[in-house]
């Protein structure tokens, strides 16, 4: 696959392929024309001699500060290596890649007034697979990532240090010999233009966006089979109910659960019993509105994202009618509170599917299922630990929910005496969203554990699908063995593809 680089933007899926696949990334003959033409109104500036920050001023507090026209080339060396001041392990290749790809982005809008070798030097970089070392901690979400992107741009110059195969440390100089590349001479304007943007949160953001799309949807599933393994009702999900309520995504939660529960003879087993299961518990009920929630607040996400891929993260700006203007579209609030929204549905996604494991285990509420899902309690016990876990994470999850982006601390010299916290935010939305994983896969194991244990009773073809899924590494219900290893590969299962798929090919498409 090839991503084009059009003057006008690219979308969330060509950050996807490069971020985690091998896309190759070329730029569009248009998008050169656009940073040629932004360039040369630069080049006019710096001939006419006027005083335009980051051009012949210096950064920040400094911006008073006047540089003669021989030193401007050596500022912005100096601005990239003073801001490659990160520390910390290295952020995955994944965020590090998306990141390069929307500054190449931005760049190509023709609004930051660099020659397109620059551009192209980052390209030669996502192209030859050469990662650099981004240290976790650095950023402020202030004039965007600064730090973070001042260690990308550093590569270009031949310094720094990249990723290795392993995840080890490497010089950068030998990273880019090795591959044919030379260093980069920056111009007037281009060292500020490498590292003035939101591109580290915004890559986090939409790998994020992504990845919850999935997770929300084996939400209603994991739901389904723990509900449908309780014995539970789905009355609580028909149609007609969430139409009275219109949140989109309650109802597309519901429906999702509601059509999981059918065919199921686990179901038909109590479904005429007036006296059983009346009025199910929240964490069965309301499934769908808390899903739902969450669905909504990704829908929310995805529309801030979807418009920063769009837009022009620089400053100063270079229009088109010749004026270079100071701006503050670099500041990362929008990104920041779209990150700590997402942070706080999926947390509670996770919080009510522990609350379902619990009753799963629990013989007092789980409706003849034997204690911790185990035939043998007592010598064995079962499921137990597991949901320990879960009730662990749960409450990490919590510490994480609390926003970055109410936090500021200002610096440089109270000229950036507000700060977003959105790369923290961003980061931290990422830790949430994997620990929802692992909820969802405490879930998924106990339910279908549950549903076994309901033989001979058949469940519904959801419900087998899971069952196949994980009977090769979960075994049948029985004495206890190593659950780590089997909570692994249910993790791997629920975060993977294939379950998903052989479900929709059962019930057709979920949302």
């Amino acid at each position: 696959m090839t991503v084009t680089i059009l003057p006008t933007g690219i979308t969330p899926a060509d950050v996807l392929a490069v971020a985690r696949g091998t896309a190759k990334v070329v730029l569009d003959p248009a998008t050169v024309e656009a940073m040629s033409t932004s360039r040369s109104i630069v080049d006019g500036i710096e001939a006419a001699g006027r005083p335009v920050y980051g051009v012949s001023t210096g950064f920040g507090a400094l911006a008073n500060t006047f540089v003669a026209p021989e030193r401007r080339a050596e500022l912005q060396h100096a601005l990239i290596r003073s801001h490659a001041a990160g520390v910390g392990a290295p952020m995955p290749r994944e965020v590090v890649r998306a990141m390069m790809l929307l500054r190449v982005r931005s760049l190509a809008l023709g609004h930051s007034g660099v020659r397109p070798l620059v551009a192209e030097a980052l390209v030669d970089l996502l192209n030859h697979e050469i990662t650099p070392w981004v240290p976790e901690h650095g950023s402020l979400g202030a004039s965007g990532d600064l730090a973070p992107l001042a260690h990308c741009a550093l590569v270009l110059l031949g310094e720094g240090w990249v990723l290795g195969p392993a995840g080890e440390r490497l010089d950068a100089a030998n990273a880019l010999r090795r591959a044919g590349l030379k260093p980069i001479a920056l111009a007037a304007k281009e060292g500020l233009a490498l590292i003035n943007g939101t591109d580290g949160m915004l890559g986090m953001l939409l790998l994020a966006i992504h990845d919850a799309r999935h997770l929300f949807t084996m939400a209603d599933v994991t739901a389904a089979l723990a509900i449908e393994a309780m014995l539970g009702s789905e009355r609580p999900f028909l149609p007609e109910l969430h139409a009275i309520r219109p949140h989109p995504g309650q109802a597309a939660s519901a429906a999702n659960i509601h059509r999981l529960l059918q065919d199921s003879r686990v179901m038909d087993s109590h479904r005429d019993d007036l006296a059983h299961a009346v009025q199910d518990a929240y964490s069965m009920r309301c499934a769908p509105q808390v899903a739902g929630a969450a669905r909504d607040t990704l829908d929310f996400a995805t529309t801030v994202a979807a418009r920063e891929l769009h837009s022009v993260v620089d400053n100063p700006v270079v229009l088109p009618d010749g004026r270079v203007e100071s701006t503050g579209n670099f500041h990362g609030a929008p990104l920041g509170f779209a990150a700590d929204y997402l942070a706080i549905a999926a947390a509670e996604v996770g919080a009510i599917a522990e609350r379902r494991v619990d009753r799963l285990l629990d013989v007092a509420r789980n409706r003849e299922l034997p204690a911790f899902l185990s035939p043998d309690a007592g010598v064995n016990s079962g499921l137990m630990i597991a949901q320990y876990t879960a009730a662990g994470i749960v409450a990490e999850n919590r510490r994480l929910a609390a926003p970055a982006s109410v936090d500021s601390l200002p610096t440089s010299g109270m000229q950036e005496d507000h700060v977003s916290m959105g790369w923290a935010a961003a980061k931290k939305l990422r830790t949430v969203l994997d620990n929802l994983t692992s909820l969802l896969a405490v879930e998924l194991l106990a339910a279908v554990r549950g549903l076994q244990l309901r033989a001979p009773l058949t469940p519904s073809p959801a419900g087998r699908a899971a069952v196949e899924a994980l009977a090769p590494v979960a075994g049948e219900p029985g004495p206890d063995v190593f659950l780590a290893p089997v909570m692994e590969a249910a993790r791997a299962v629920l975060a993977g593809p294939d379950l998903r798929a052989a479900i929709e090919r059962e019930v057709g498409p979920l949302a």
